[in-house]
Order: structure tokens, then C-alpha cells, then sequence
């Protein structure tokens, strides 16, 4: 599932054996994007050249680095309200859900795959999402995307910003994480864990 990366690119790839391994890439080899020439949806291969991602691109080169391994290349959408959305990549390991994510926050990053449900692995992310006032944002997530449905227009080499992805997964059913009014009743984010998900921000 390598075709049209360079020799190079595939030796990176292969080498990322694991979700773990795939996850200390993304956060040791790849920096943040905070856009500073403007609004960019890189494809896998230009992440690897340029070796910066925001949040959906980190979750598109895992996809594609998971798939190089034998994983259906999945991602969902995390919908936030008063904050910016979340996308990760996601595995199954012995029926068990987990995740791979590139984010700023320390929680909203790798999840082991020990969560039975989509629903679980999401709610493991609900407590780490909050804004810059500290409000819990996450409300709800969309159905895992198989990108294999994008192979015919080349997503994981293509030159070109990948908004049509985007698109689709915003389109896609949300389902909400709790009860309407359950927001009237959420709490502020301690200052402890406040600052623990904005440790090592960049």
C-alpha cells in the first residue's frame, strides 16, 4: 500500500512498525503547525517532507503508516464547541479500540487499545479537552472514515491540500457524548490538569 511514495518515504514508513512507534514519531520527529503561512490540509507524504503537522495531518500520515502495517486506515472526528476540532487515526488490536494522535495538548494524544467501543476511546478524551478558559469542550464524534474511499484521488501522495477529506468528515453523523443540557452541568478544569495538558506546549 506504499505506491507512489519514493524509496525514502517507504523506509521511513516501514520502519514505523507500531502505533507506539508511529505516535513518538509524531511527537519527536514532527512539529506542530500552527499555520503561519496560512490554513494548509497536507497530504502524508508532504508531512513527511516538511516535518510539521497540525492535528488532521498527523492523522492522516498515521493513517497511512498504520495501513503500511496491515491497519485499515480510519479517522474520526472529535466536534468541539468554543474550541477547534480533533481528528486521530485509529486501530483495532485484538477487538479492542485505540488511537494516534498529533495535538498540542499532552491528553489529547495516543490511546492503548483497550477501549471496547468507539464510544469509550472517545470519552477517555473528554476530561483532556478543554479550551483556553478551561470550559470542557468535546460534544461530539463522527463514525470512523475509511480512507481507502480517497485512494483514487491519491491522498496519501498528492501535492495538493486534501479539503475534500475534511469536508467528508465534517458531513459524516455525530453522535453527542452526553444529554442535551448535560453542559449546564460540566465543571471548570482544575488547575492541575489544566496545566498538565498545556505542558510542553510549542
Amino acid at each position: 500500500m506504499l505506491t507512489g511514495f519514493t524509496a525514502a518515504e517507504r523506509r521511513v514508513l516501514r520502519g514505523l512498525r507500531t502505533p507506539e512507534r508511529i505516535q513518538r514519531f509524531l511527537d519527536t520527529e514532527v512539529g506542530y503547525n500552527h499555520e503561519p503561512e496560512g490554513e494548509t490540509l497536507r497530504s502524508p507524504r508532504r508531512v513527511l517532507r516538511d516535518r510539521t503537522a497540525h492535528c488532521m495531518e498527523g492523522a492522516l500520515l498515521a493513517a497511512a503508516a498504520l495501513r503500511c502495517h496491515g491497519y485499515p486506515p480510519l479517522l474520526l472526528d472529535l466536534e468541539a464547541v468554543r474550541d477547534d476540532d480533533h481528528v486521530l487515526a485509529l486501530f483495532r488490536s485484538h477487538d479492542h479500540w485505540g488511537a494516534v494522535g498529533k495535538s498540542n495538548f499532552s491528553g489529547l494524544r495516543f490511546r492503548e487499545p483497550v477501549y471496547r467501543s468507539v464510544r469509550e476511546l472517545v470519552m477517555s478524551y473528554f476530561e483532556h479537552y478543554f479550551n483556553d478558559d478551561a470550559e470542557k469542550t468535546l460534544r461530539r464524534y463522527s463514525r470512523p472514515v475509511h480512507l481507502a474511499r480517497f485512494d483514487a484521488r491519491g491522498w496519501m501522495t498528492a501535492e495538493d491540500d486534501l479539503w475534500y477529506i475534511a469536508e467528508h468528515l465534517v458531513g459524516r453523523p455525530h453522535y453527542p457524548v452526553f444529554a442535551n443540557g448535560g453542559a449546564r452541568r460540566l465543571t471548570r478544569v482544575d488547575a492541575r490538569l489544566f496545566g498538565a495538558g498545556r505542558w510542553g506546549r510549542s
